[in-house]
């Protein structure tokens, strides 16, 4: 995929949730037939896994796709034990299946033992499996082995030097034969001659949807990119008014205008002055982009390790603004680019005098740029750290030159006072509620159950209290005036605010959904006590055709959900975003939900033999086949609108469980299915 592509597929992802239709080829196999001592042989698999995946084996309990073997064909060989897993096996208990998981990472092998019981022998079968990382799963893939020889006294036996997991992602049309019987719900039945290829509902539609997928939605949806560069203008205006930088506003165009003697100098050096402070923020955005990269960046959101480490940062900065210390850069770094300032003239010197500046007010900025720079990456899209510095940085230095070309404003300033101090203290309290939110991902990820919905409420209540109070004066911090005891039209506006937020998130500890922060609580599913009836969605049917004549008959639109049994992030999502009561009615009401097993099991009455050889066995198959060949895309959860002809509505979605999202792709359809 090239650069523009995966920028645009970021981009998408962080606006809507919605993820281009793409196939993922994690692991890679190697596999041999090994003979041992008398007639013992082993059937040998060794996977080589991408970073980021991790590969399930054996499972002794129901859980996610397990790793087994499937012998097809036994001539002179008989199989003599079950599949074994070999290697550095990762053991995990998994809350959402209830039991404790075993997988590999990088690497890892399966070895099937089987006997030889004399003269020439056939062994043909396959090893099915099931791949996941943090955001998706692939549907079960299997690796088709065949090998033949004349017993464990001849020749070592051939061997397939890589055999790559079954089916490709440019497979040919299903070939059936007819067939009379009808598609039920249980889609046992295998595809009739609506699998064809000349059929408008199997016929690919790949390039439509990555016309979506690639853009076509933007001009609908609002760029992503502008809501992180706004961000970052609101973080450069707080840290404008902050005791460490307002104050240098008048001294810094004071000192430019003054030295050159000459007002267009004067302007211009304020000018540069403005222009490398941006540069030099920017330049931080970009080296963060640089350290992690673009893959990095998008794993961070959902990595428990780095959640942990961002809630401890925001802790951190938050107790400095609070007053418990000052995050400050070492001293000799200071002098040493002020002294270089000095010595050096024209417009290097002006950019070292910018670099001081950054330095010396670390201690308001650096906890604004850290919480901006946290927020931005775990986005995961590639520009968001640069475009969000270019934000903060132009917040931050269109005052001096804006003073600079209008000296008389100086004059107009606010003088500094004890209200910087408070601006620091508000933020604290921000801070500190946006550490909660990383706290819950990990706390989700590792299931330590500390912060259910009800606790995270409560702490989220219980600061915008706190701060209602202290906007009022009754609460102090070190760095306040304690015998200041006026509170001014706005701190009381403020806390006003601050004590209606608090009332809302009240009726939440009792189950109500709270909407405006839906995206920020844990699920509803983390609630002990509940009072609100929880939004139920169940699907039409679990038959593609069905499915899609039903909806030509009510003239509906068709969301097809592509699923698994053993998908943790699909359960995820159904337990997250599908119990909103504005998803379920859009789901049950303005759409046809059809659901589709990759993994179910349920043999078909005869295989389906694709062109290129592959065989599809069951009805997890069919549906895998559907997904690949008429969408391109083979990870699950996937989420796709079409109209009744079998065409994109709108681009798929994969997983997401902001609820505002989900809606926002659900309405899209809607809306495209409206307007043809």
């Amino acid at each position: 995929m090239n650069i523009r592509k995966t920028a645009c597929c970021l981009l998408l992802a962080l606006a809507t949730g919605l993820a281009c239709a793409q196939m993922a080829d994690p692991v890679h196999w190697q596999t041999e037939l090994r003979l041992a001592e008398g007639n013992a042989a082993e059937l040998v698999f060794t996977a080589t896994i991408e970073a980021g995946w991790h590969v399930y084996g054996p499972q002794e309990m129901d859980g996610p796709t397990q790793a087994t073997f499937t012998a097809e064909t036994l001539t002179g060989a008989e199989l003599s034990g079950p599949l074994k897993a070999v290697g550095d096996i990762v053991r995990q208990y998994e809350d959402m299946f209830g039991c404790e998981v075993f997988f590999f990472e990088g690497r890892g092998q399966f070895v099937q033992p089987i006997r030889l019981t004399g003269g020439a022998y056939t062994v043909e079968g396959y090893l099915e499996y099931g791949a996941c990382n943090e955001e998706s799963c692939l549907p079960p893939t299997s690796v088709d082995v065949r090998f033949t020889g004349n017993g464990p006294s001849t020749a070592a036996p051939q061997t397939t030097p890589e055999a790559q997991p079954k089916p490709t992602p440019e497979e040919t049309p299903v070939e059936t034969t007819p067939a009379d019987t009808a598609i039920t719900d249980t889609a046992a039945a295998q595809p009739a001659a609506s699998a064809r290829e000349d059929d408008g509902l199997w016929a690919p539609v790949i390039d439509q949807l990555k016309a979506y997928d690639e853009g076509g939605e933007a001009a609908a949806a609002d760029s992503p990119l502008w809501k992180i560069f706004l961000l970052g203008i609101l973080g450069g205006l707080v840290a404008l008014v902050t005791p460490c930088v307002w104050p240098i506003i008048p001294m810094t165009v004071s000192f430019f205008l003054k030295r050159s003697g000459d007002k267009r100098k004067g302007l211009r050096d304020a000018c540069v002055y403005g222009a490398s402070i941006v540069v030099i923020y920017v330049a931080l955005g970009l080296a963060v982009t640089a350290l992690f990269g673009a893959s990095a960046l998008n794993a961070l959101s959902t990595n428990a390790v780095f959640n942990i480490f961002f809630f401890l940062l925001l802790v951190v900065f938050a107790a400095s603004f609070f007053g418990a210390f000052e995050l400050t850069l070492p001293a000799s770094w200071s002098n040493a680019v002020d002294s270089k300032a000095e010595r050096t003239g024209g417009l290097l010197g002006i950019f070292l005098m910018a670099f001081t500046l950054t330095l010396v007010s670390f201690s308001c900025t650096g906890p604004i740029i850290g919480f901006l720079l946290v927020e931005v990456s775990t986005s995961g899209s590639i520009l968001a750290p640069t475009v969000g510095m270019l934000g903060f940085a132009i917040a931050l230095a269109l005052p001096f030159t804006l003073f600079a070309l209008f000296p008389s404003w100086l004059k107009q300033m606010p003088r500094s006072g004890s209200w910087m101090n408070t601006v620091k203290v508000v933020l604290g309290f921000v801070e500190l509620a946006f550490a909660l939110k990383f706290l819950s991902v990990a706390d989700l990820a590792y299931g330590w159950g500390l912060l259910d919905r009800e606790t995270f409420l409560a702490l989220w209540i219980a600061l915008a209290l706190l701060l209602s109070a202290y906007l009022l004066g009754k609460v102090k911090f070190p760095h306040d005036d304690p015998d200041d005891h006026t509170v001014g039209v706005t701190r009381f506006l403020l806390a006003l605010v601050s004590l209606a937020f608090a009332v809302y998130m009240v009726p939440g500890l009792w189950g109500a959904p709270l909407k405006a922060i839906s995206a920020f609580a844990p699920p509803m599913k983390t609630q002990d006590f509940n009072l609100a009836p929880e939004a139920e969605v169940k699907p039409f049917c679990m038959d593609y055709d069905a499915g899609m004549e039903h909806a030509r008959q009510v003239g509906k639109p068709v969301l097809i959900d592509f699923t698994g049994y053993g998908c943790v992030n699909c359960r995820k999502m159904e337990a997250a975003v599908w119990t909103d009561a504005d998803v379920a009615r859009s789901m049950t009401e303005d759409y046809v939900l059809v659901q589709l097993y990759v993994d179910d099991k349920t043999v078909l009455p005869e295989p389906i033999w694709l062109a290129d050889g592959t065989k599809l066995r069951t009805v997890g198959d069919k549906w895998s086949y559907l997904q690949r060949h008429k969408f391109g895309a083979n990870a699950q959860p996937f989420y796709v609108l079409i109209d009744n002809e079998g065409l994109p509505l709108a681009a798929s979605y994969a997983f997401d469980d902001d609820v505002s999202h989900y809606l926002k792709f659900l309405r899209k359809g809607l809306d495209e299915y409206a307007h043809r």
